[in-house]
């Protein structure tokens, strides 16, 4: 390849140059052509600011708005239907204009079924009923003797002691 290349070359070539996807050698070649080219140049400016511009912007950014926010703020309650009637509305309308909080609401519905499946099928798994066996053990626990009855039935075992060993004394 020689090393100058033709204006319709370095346009075909002006993205990957853009997007610094070219092996060095091409891209040595394109660098000189712009140089000495003033066209190719300004097309190469335009490109590099339209490319920079999209790089740059967030495409959400638009839809990040204060309703967003309140939208945020009151999802987890508009999903489990905590909210008053018109919250609830307000919360409806943001979703259904605002494509940013609709992919929210979707994947938060998304995450919600997938915990209840989760949760049906680790229940269906367990083989016996947990809440009977939570209720047994309380139960077991109830059945314990109070520790100020232990105390008391100690404290008479030694006082009928000490009578008895006195009684004897006095006796013997």
């Amino acid at each position: 390849m020689q090393n100058e290349l033709t204006c319709n070359q370095v346009i075909a070539l002006m993205n990957f140059y853009v997007e610094d996807k070219l092996n060095s050698k091409l891209k040595e070649y394109v660098d000189e052509h712009l140089r000495n080219c003033p066209k190719c140049r300004a097309i190469y400016m335009r490109s590099k600011k339209i490319v920079n511009q999209v790089l740059s912007e967030n495409p959400n950014e638009k839809y990040q708005t204060k309703q967003y926010e309140e939208f945020k703020n009151n999802i987890s309650a508009y999903i489990d239907n905590e909210l008053d009637e018109k919250t609830s509305v307000r919360i409806k309308k943001i979703a259904i204009t605002n494509p940013l909080a609709r992919k929210d609401l979707e994947d938060m519905y998304t995450f919600k079924r997938l915990l209840h499946n989760s949760f049906d099928k680790t229940k269906s798994e367990w083989k016996s009923d947990y809440s009977k066996y939570i209720i047994n053990k309380l139960n077991q626990y109830e059945e314990i003797e109070d520790p100020f009855t232990k105390i008391i039935g100690a404290f008479a075992v030694m006082i009928m002691l000490i009578v008895i060993g006195f009684l004897a004394t006095l006796y013997f």
